[in-house]
C-alpha cells in the first residue's frame, strides 16, 4: 500500500519586512487583505500542528498542491524553501505552484529556482520556468504528475490557465504511465471543474483539463485553491469516473469564513483495472490544535466498513 499525504494553501507568515517598491504592483491589494485578513486566520500553530500529524502518520509520500507563500515576495519565496527542508527530503515531497506563488510577473521564475528540487521530475534538471511542466515522479507503483496553473494576474483576480502546449504534455506523461501499469496522480493548484470557486478565481482551461484526462485517463486529481475539503468527479477514459480531491488550507484557524485546516490521506493499492483507494480527512474539529479524523471512506474499488464519501459532487 502507497501512502499520500496532501496539504495545499499554507500561505506562510509572517510577511517580511515590505517597502513601498514591493507595494507598487498587485501587492498593495494583497497586503491589505493580509492586513485586514489573512493574517488573522491563518496561523503557523495550526500549520505545524497539521504537519506534525502528516510526520506522525508515517506517509510514503506528501502532496503539496499550491500557494506556498502570499505576495511571492523574495523573503516568502525564500523562507518557502526552507520550510519545505521541515517537511523532508525533496524527493518524498512533490510540489505545484499556487497563484499566489506567481502573484505578479517574475515570481513564478524565482520560485521554480528555490523550490526547483520539489518541482522536479524522475532524470530531469530542476524547473526554470512554466514551460517545465508537467513534471512526473514514479513512487513504488504510483505515478505523480505536477501540473502548473499559475500565472500573474491583475488585480482582485486569482485565475489560473492550463493552456494546450500543457495539455499535450499532460497527456504524453500520462500515457507512459499507464503503460507501467501505474497509478496516476494528476496535481494543480486551481480545481479542474465548474462552479468550484468564484468566476475570478476559476481556471481557464477547465474543458482542456477534462478532455485531456477523458483521452488518456487518470486515476486520482488532487488541488487546493478553494481552501475547502471538496469531492468532485469528471469523466476519465472509457467509462471510468476519476476523483478530484481538494482539501482545506493547511494554517486556517478555526473560525474563520472557511473549514478549519485539514489533510488528505489517501491510501492506494491494487493493480490496473482493480485500484484501491481509500481517503481519510485528518484536521481541526474545535477550537483547540490537537489534530484527528474528521471522515474516510472508499474512492475507488470496494467500500470498508466506513462507506462510501457522500459529500461529493460532479462536474
Amino acid at each position: 500500500m502507497f501512502r499520500l499525504a496532501h496539504i495545499s494553501d499554507v500561505h506562510l507568515g509572517p510577511l517580511p519586512d515590505v517597502t513601498y517598491r514591493d507595494l507598487a504592483s498587485k501587492r498593495m491589494v494583497g497586503y491589505v487583505n493580509w492586513q485586514r485578513n489573512r493574517r488573522h486566520i491563518m496561523h503557523d500553530g495550526v500549520l505545524g500542528s497539521i504537519t506534525d500529524d502528516i510526520k506522525a502518520a508515517g506517509v510514503d509520500h506528501l502532496a503539496v498542491t499550491g500557494d506556498l507563500v502570499n505576495l511571492a515576495l523574495d523573503g516568502e519565496i525564500e523562507f518557502a524553501k526552507l520550510w519545505l527542508e521541515t517537511l523532508g527530503p525533496a524527493e518524498d515531497v512533490s510540489v505545484v505552484p499556487g497563484n499566489h506563488d506567481a502573484y505578479v510577473p517574475g515570481a513564478f521564475d524565482k520560485a521554480c529556482r528555490w523550490w526547483g528540487a520539489w518541482m522536479t521530475g524522475d532524470g530531469q534538471n530542476a524547473p526554470a520556468d512554466r514551460h517545465a511542466f508537467p513534471y512526473m515522479r514514479i513512487r513504488d507503483n504510483v505515478a505523480l504528475i505536477g501540473v502548473s496553473s499559475a500565472r500573474a494576474t491583475a488585480p482582485f483576480m486569482a485565475n489560473g490557465f492550463f493552456r494546450e502546449d500543457q495539455s499535450h504534455r499532460l497527456g504524453a506523461l500520462l500515457d507512459k504511465a499507464a503503460k507501467q501499469g501505474l497509478f496516476r496522480i494528476v496535481m494543480i493548484h486551481h480545481p479542474p471543474v465548474r462552479g468550484a470557486v468564484a468566476q475570478h478565481k476559476r481556471l481557464f482551461g477547465i474543458g482542456n483539463f477534462q478532455k485531456t484526462i477523458s483521452r488518456h485517463g487518470a486515476e486520482l486529481v488532487l488541488h487546493g485553491h478553494s481552501h475547502e475539503p471538496t469531492l468532485y468527479w469528471i469523466g476519465g477514459k472509457g467509462k471510468h469516473t476519476v476523483p478530484v480531491v481538494g482539501v482545506a488550507a493547511g494554517g486556517q484557524s478555526v473560525g474563520g469564513a472557511h473549514t478549519a485546516a485539514q489533510w488528505n490521506l489517501l491510501e492506494i493499492s491494487g493493480e490496473p483495472q482493480a485500484w484501491s483507494l481509500h481517503l481519510t480527512r485528518r484536521g481541526l474539529s474545535g477550537p483547540t490544535l490537537p489534530v484527528g479524523e474528521l471522515s474516510r471512506g472508499v474512492l475507488l474499488g470496494q467500500p470498508d466498513a466506513a462507506g462510501w464519501i457522500t459529500a461529493g459532487q460532479s462536474s
